[in-house]
């Protein structure tokens, strides 16, 4: 039974369809722009109906893989499924599943991991070829064809736009009340024609509340009824309230020092247990009147909106845990006002992070003693996750803060290394680091000083005589003195875990 509430548009009504019939419109050596950011708003049955179409093609002896372009991570139905098939060829822009991680980090899956908010307008460009198909989630389609986007809007809209063929998924388990949530901004162009967003506060309204979408290029509209699927979140332990304690303290310093203003500036959180303590941490400050400007909305902005100490927040997606998902799916209603979904060019871009002045507060796997952070690879060569949007707001923000546990695999791993082994963020990015040891302000300081202030205030005390003792020999040998090193020593506690497991001497 077609339901004419979610699909008002008799046109885009006719072309109603199940998943498996859709899929018949992807064929072999396709390149497919899906949506989906974190575990929001991506198309759940398609996919599975493509893996399944995939693994028959296999088993009768048939190759079957294509190309996949999404806003960042997805759900089990989407990268998991597809991976599993063994069906991508090629991923971007950002990947979390363990599946396509391990086939990824096997070399047998092509991954360009990019900052987010150069995706749409490098498909613009043409560098990454034509695309094939975009199968986008909306909540709706109004009778005059304009679509209501779901729970994440990515980079749906230039999907949308560039895409050959259209498959459409309406997902009555979303809220229809997420109506008039959106933002989406048409005022994007390339060089020479591009002009200045007309954005100056993190809660304008610059665009309109729907997709556009040429109804000829529609071949097939799905429906489903299926949650969106994210991974919960762990309770802050004490490790994460500390680091969450030590940001406090830094932000009333920054207030009461003048270069802050008492309700701060828009906040940005990556993803994360860690990142969303320090959302949680925010509730028991002094506080008032925040806003975000981010990429998602964690549980952790929830509370505040709902304490009233966050006003507004803008983001291109939601990341929360399945409670507070139903929780918002529940009271939509009482949300909607309160936040803004748009387009991750403009949620990421860095024209409107710099003019904001956002407060960036990132996660990361590593950092050197000179505050150059790794956020994407272990050991130097395996992928974990991507850079996501941390580069979009490292580099503009008002303060670039890193945060993380001084240390990982029980204390076999220090997050605080001689050298870095692999770098998304150069030290001129980076301008705090958080342990929950303490809080390195870099700002200001000349290499040596970055190293001797890293060390003392963010290294585990288990590390930190070793990190000294590198720090001073390699003042006494190093082959020039403004950033000493020890090339044949800097990344050898990375070579000792890998080869006994611990990086400890």
């Amino acid at each position: 039974m077609i339901d004419h509430k979610r699909i008002g548009c008799p046109k885009l009504r006719a072309k109603v369809t199940s998943a498996e019939e859709a899929v018949k419109h992807i064929t072999h050596g396709c390149t497919v722009g899906m949506s989906g950011f974190t575990g929001s708003g991506y198309p759940k049955a398609v996919p599975l109906a493509l893996a399944a179409r995939i693994e028959a093609e296999y088993t009768a002896g048939n190759p079957f893989r294509v190309s996949v372009w999404t806003g960042a991570s997805t759900g089990p139905e989407l990268d998991g499924a597809l991976a599993r098939a063994n069906g991508i060829e090629f991923r971007l822009p950002y990947n979390s599943d363990p599946i396509a991680r391990e086939k990824i980090n096997r070399g047998e899956m092509n991954y360009f991991d990019m900052h987010l908010s150069q995706v749409a307008p490098v498909a613009w460009q043409g560098f990454l070829g034509p695309l094939d198909v975009a199968l986008v989630e909306v909540v709706g389609i109004r009778e005059d064809g304009l679509l209501i986007p779901s729970s994440s809007v990515g980079n749906n809209k230039t999907w949308l736009d560039r895409a050959s063929k259209i498959i459409l998924e309406v997902n009555s388990w979303q809220n229809p009340a997420l109506e008039g949530m959106h933002d989406i901004y048409y005022g994007t162009a390339l060089p020479p024609n591009r002009v200045p967003i007309p954005l100056v506060r993190a809660d304008d309204r610059i665009g309109q509340p729907y997709f556009r979408c040429d109804p000829d290029k529609v071949v097939a509209v799905v429906e489903t009824d299926v949650p969106d699927r994210n991974l919960p979140f762990t309770a802050p332990d004490d490790v994460a309230k500390r680091i969450a304690g030590h940001l406090l303290e830094f932000f009333q310093h920054e207030v009461k020092k003048g270069r802050l203003p008492e309700n701060l500036l828009p906040l940005q959180s990556g993803v994360g247990n860690i990142a969303n303590a320090v959302l949680t941490g925010l509730l028991d400050g002094p506080f008032e009147n925040m806003t975000a400007y981010t990429e998602v909305i964690q549980d952790g902005m929830l509370d505040l909106l709902d304490c009233g100490k966050l006003r507004m927040a803008s983001a291109t997606a939601f990341s929360l845990s399945p409670e507070a998902a139903t929780t918002l799916n529940a009271n939509m209603e009482r949300y909607r006002n309160k936040m803004i979904l748009r387009p991750q060019e403009i949620s990421n871009h860095p024209e409107l992070i710099r003019r904001l002045g956002c407060l960036a507060m990132n996660g990361m796997i590593e950092a050197d003693i000179y505050g150059n952070v790794n956020s994407t690879h272990v050991m130097g060569s395996r992928i974990q996750n991507g850079i996501g949007g941390s580069g979009d707001f490292a580099r503009n923000a008002y303060v670039s803060i890193f945060v993380t546990p001084s240390t990982a695999k029980g204390g076999k791993i220090s997050a605080i290394v001689p050298q870095a082994s692999h770098v998304d963020h150069i030290n001129q990015d980076v301008q705090v680091i958080v342990t929950e040891y303490g809080l390195a302000d870099l700002r200001g300081l000349s290499p040596k000083q970055r190293a001797k202030t890293i060390i003392e205030n963010c290294a585990h005390p288990d590390y930190q005589p070793a990190l000294a003792d590198y720090f001073r020999r390699a003042q006494e040998n190093s082959y020039g003195l403004h950033s000493p090193c020890l090339l044949d020593e800097s990344l050898s506690w990375h070579q000792r875990f890998v080869k006994t497991g611990s990086m400890r001497a």
